[in-house]
């Protein structure tokens, strides 16, 4: 069967689409649909009331549960603190105290009632007070962990999302007895509700968590509990009513309220007995306390709350145990919606009556065909500024000049998509050649700059070669002579020189000292005169016999030395020269600790597998950052015995074979450390001219 189309006279003509919803409701009947439409009405609204009212209640319930998140979150933050744990793990009598101010820290970060701190065996650690209340007047010594408390954590291993609870006035007492003046609420005679022989509600209802702190081995050392108490907690009812009604969010001055019930007693609400007085202590009629704590079902009705008619709803609460302690309420007056129903239906039965009402009403009706083209090109377009290229208008049932146009916005966006397209690929093409251009551009920039640091050492060594060749020249000799006419007058004197002997002794210390110093300075400005065999060398073990070359240093001072050597590759490099660097380094650190600490000595192979590298560790003062800039550079020294000349020369030996020597200062504890980074196979590069005839060295 063929669905029905449009006549042509009609679908080619706007002007003849716009008669027809101007005469087509005039020749339809509608007395019968008046009559429909009204009972529908009725119960249509009434049914939106309460899918508004129900809506209501999620709203709060998710906002209920987002707190009973929120004290198991902020309580797991608490329980997993790194300042709480180190406070446990200290001791002395200021303990005690340091946990209730970290506690109170917390309790005041989290906005929370209370937290305390338990052993494991629920015996009391320490609380968070408020301001002005010591441990002494809470009496913390005493008051062990609640029974209600100890039974849900017994029951699931631990609370980590918020649970609430239902807490007798004593084990409140005994958690928070800072809380103990919300608890006890006086019961108001409420009308329709059940029969009880109470006069005061004493027991509380607390949104509470608990869990364990652990300790390194994840052992428990105790457990933290913290929570709200939600008994005449009017900030929280307050709160939970501007969310589900905000300012303005109900039409005809209704009010909208919510409420939390302890069993069928009214704990905190923001319904009012009159004027300013809350209805703290009323209770909730007995049809809807069978219904929502006898059966656990939701109530959503209208219901007559303290002295007036409410479009309600509630939900019971459940405690950890699965018990239904009490309830959740939301609700807003009834009256000025039923006001607004039946003015509405008035309305439209005034609508419906009048032939101009029912005649506008159709022509709205016909006119969405024009309508709906508009719309959904305008659509469309929004839909292109979204950034959604491919939206488009697509085929339209209209065959007018709307349609038309629909169509050419189509074929238009098309056109725009394919140019964009285009002009994309080659932007694309352009970011590839540049970005290829500037990968060129960055490193032949890296080549300038190494070969103009390789080209400054060069020099560097050029002029320390010219130094040593004159201090060799000018000084060698005369430490020559000064050395001999010593030699001479201990000879002349023979025993007469006695009297004089610690003098002469300094005097060859002196000479001797200028001697090693030249030799230092040729040593490292002419490496090739110097350099020795090149040996495949066992890291560990050049360690181990450069520590008993140093031994009689180390007895003099009560360092102590840690070895953690697991080097296996060999390395390539001299065996005295490397001995010369191993030894220099380990002089320092015992330099540095003239009090005594722990050198510690840790060797590694290389992550790619070509050598291995030694780390020296010591715990004296460190390097300050003008030291570290400074520290391989000839003669800088923090010493005052110092020459200046022992790292840069370690260095140079070092990197004569390609490897290289890093400083800093330790993260984990006070002093320096040095890396000594080393190969097995030597990179090292042929000596290069300086220019005056000596051979430099241009380290790899």
């Amino acid at each position: 069967m063929s669905p029905l189309r449009t006549p042509g006279w009609l679908a080619g003509s706007v002007r003849n689409k716009l008669l027809a919803m101007a005469l087509l409701p005039l020749l339809v009947a509608f007395p019968l649909l008046v009559l429909v439409l009204l009972a529908w009405s009725n119960t249509a609204y009434d049914r939106l009331l309460i899918t508004k009212v129900r809506s209501d209640l999620a709203v709060a319930n998710g906002y209920f549960q987002q707190v009973l998140a929120e004290v198991g979150s902020g309580t797991r933050g608490v329980a997993g603190s790194r300042a709480l744990a180190d406070v446990l793990r200290s001791t002395g009598p200021g303990q005690r105290r340091m946990l209730e101010q970290q506690l109170a820290v917390d309790r005041e970060l989290l906005q929370l009632d209370f937290l305390a701190l338990y052993d494991p065996e629920g015996r009391p650690l320490a609380r968070a007070l408020p301001s002005g209340l010591s441990s002494a007047d809470a009496d913390t010594t005493q008051a062990a962990m609640p029974a209600a408390v100890q039974a849900a954590v017994d029951r699931s291993g631990n609370l980590k999302q918020g649970r609430l609870l239902l807490l007798e006035a004593l084990e409140l007492q005994a958690l928070a007895p800072h809380l103990m003046q919300q608890v006890n609420i006086p019961l108001v005679p409420t009308r329709n509700a059940a029969p009880t022989a109470r006069d005061t509600e004493t027991r509380a209802m607390v949104v509470l968590s608990a869990l364990p702190v652990r300790d390194a081995q994840g052992r428990t050392v105790a457990l933290v509990v913290g929570g709200l108490l939600l008994n005449q907690n009017l900030d929280f009812i307050d709160h939970i009513n501007r969310i589900v009604y905000p300012e303005d969010a109900l039409p005809f001055e209704s009010r909208g309220t919510a409420t939390l019930f302890l069993d069928d007693v009214r704990i905190t609400t923001n319904v009012r007995l009159f004027q300013d007085r809350r209805a703290i202590g009323t209770r909730v009629s007995q049809t809807v306390r069978e219904t929502v704590l006898a059966e656990g079902r939701t109530w959503l009705d209208r219901a007559f709350v303290v002295n007036d008619w409410y479009v309600s709803a509630y939900d019971p609460l459940i405690d950890a145990q699965g018990r239904r302690i009490g309830m959740l309420y939301v609700g807003f007056t009834e009256a000025p919606f039923t006001l607004l129903k039946y003015a509405m239906l008035g309305v439209i039965g005034l609508i419906f009556l009048g032939v101009m009402a029912m005649s506008a009403w159709f022509s709205l009706r016909w006119a969405r065909s024009i309508f709906q083209p508009v719309e959904q090109m305008n659509r469309t377009m929004q839909r292109i500024e979204d950034g959604q290229a491919g939206a488009r208008v697509g085929p339209l049932a209209a065959r007018d000049e709307l349609g038309a146009l629909a169509g050419h916005l189509d074929e238009l966006l098309d056109a725009i998509e394919d140019k964009t397209a285009a002009l994309q690929r080659w932007a694309d093409e352009l970011d590839r050649k540049v970005a290829a251009r500037t990968e060129e551009l960055q490193a032949s920039n890296a080549s300038l700059q190494l070969a103009q640091a390789q080209l400054v050492k060069s020099e560097k060594l050029a002029a320390i070669g010219q130094l040593t060749a004159s201090i060799a020249h000018e000084i060698n000799n005369p430490i020559a002579v000064m050395q001999g006419n010593l030699d001479l007058m201990r000879e002349t004197l023979g025993p007469q020189a006695d009297a004089v002997k610690e003098e002469l002794v300094l005097l060859d210390q002196q000479v001797e000292r200028m001697r090693i110093i030249v030799t230092q300075l040729l040593q490292y400005a002419r490496p090739t005169e110097f350099g020795g065999y090149v040996n495949a060398l066992e890291l560990d073990r050049t360690v181990a016999d450069c520590l008993v070359l140093v031994a009689h240093l180390l007895s003099q001072t009560r360092i102590v030395v840690e070895r953690d050597l697991q080097a296996t590759k060999p390395v390539g490099m001299n065996r005295q020269e490397l001995q010369q660097v191993v030894i220099n380094l380990l002089i320092n650190a015992i330099q540095a600790m003239p009090e005594g600490g722990t050198l510690t000595l840790v060797t590694r192979d290389n992550d790619d597998g070509s050598g291995a590298s030694l780390w020296v560790k010591d715990q004296g003062p460190g390097l300050s950052d003008a030291a570290l800039q400074r520290l391989f550079r000839p003669f800088f020294t923090t010493k005052n015995d110092g020459n200046g000349l022992g790292l840069w020369i370690s260095q140079g030996l070092v990197e004569r074979y390609g490897g290289s020597i890093r400083a800093g200062n330790r993260e984990d504890a006070r002093g320096a450390w040095f890396c000594v980074r080393l190969f097995t196979e030597p990179v090292t590069s042929a000596p290069v001219d300086t220019g005056n005839g000596r051979p430099g060295l241009l380290a790899g």
